[in-house]
């Protein structure tokens, strides 16, 4: 994939960062059936650069994305539908090895807080908003529930998914949708791309996992049997003798440097 995208989704990899842009302003980058597209892509291209060790995707524009865009699906491939290709985008960001970091400039509605919900972390300026407006246009939030409620305290998701209401960035931050409001986005975004670029990428994607797991199911002496076993394969691991052996030296690890 070139460094110019497409043209509703520029991508660029630069110093181990490669940053998604949302890049369809004048349709206030509403998640069109070639916008998901170019988003998986660039999310693969991601995945599949060994130079790549964050995500930050973001949008050109005063809006993130406000959601679904069902108007030009007649030549469409089903898969390619934005009804079946956004569940499967949201899967990919949320399971995806690399810290992905959202920064929102602008305002989110519906389908673009889906996106937010997904990312590892999200930062927004004081300008931001947000709304869950699909009550109000009679239909349901059903696939951004999936990674939303996990984010979003219980009284404020059942206040929020049923009026509609919209709400500001400081609440979002409040509530649990996002993790930081800042006048300044870039220097935020850097900040975390430079705390990640301190940690080793496979302890990073093992940790992504075990924080994504199912804790309903097992006892808690299944649980505790399951981490045990995982923290001790890494603690017997390469990277951790590196990673102590260069605590001990005072120097960065091989992954830092």
């Amino acid at each position: 994939m070139g460094s110019e995208g497409s043209n509703t989704v520029r991508y660029r990899v630069r110093g181990g960062v490669a940053t998604i842009t949302l890049d369809a302003p004048a349709r206030r980058n509403a998640l069109s059936a070639p916008l998901l597209a170019e988003l998986r892509r660039s999310f693969d291209a991601a995945g599949a650069d060994g130079s790549v060790r964050t995500v930050v995707l973001t949008h050109s524009g005063p809006v993130f994305s406000s959601g679904m865009d069902l108007t030009q699906v007649a030549d469409v491939p089903a898969a390619d539908q934005p009804i079946v290709a956004f569940p499967v985008l949201l899967q990919r960001i949320w399971e995806f090895d690399k810290p992905v970091i959202a920064g929102v400039n602008g305002k989110a509605r519906a389908g673009g807080i889906g996106l937010v919900a997904a990312c590892d972390i999200a930062v927004a300026v004081p300008a931001a908003d947000f709304a869950f407006t699909e009550v109000r246009l009679g239909i349901v939030p059903a696939v951004i529930s999936v990674p939303v409620l996990p984010r979003l305290l219980p009284r404020a998701a059942h206040e929020l998914f049923l009026t509609g209401e919209t709400f500001s960035a400081q609440r979002a931050v409040e509530i649990g949708l996002l993790n930081v409001v800042t006048e300044d986005l870039d220097t935020e975004v850097a900040r975390y791309t430079e705390l990640f670029r301190r940690c080793e990428p496979n302890a990073l994607a093992a940790t992504k996992r075990m924080l994504r797991r199912d804790r309903s199911r097992p006892t808690m002496a299944e649980d505790f049997a399951a981490m045990a076993q995982l923290s001790a394969g890494y603690f017997a691991g390469d990277e951790a003798r590196e990673g102590i052996a260069a605590f001990a030296a005072k120097r960065a690890p091989r992954w830092a440097e």
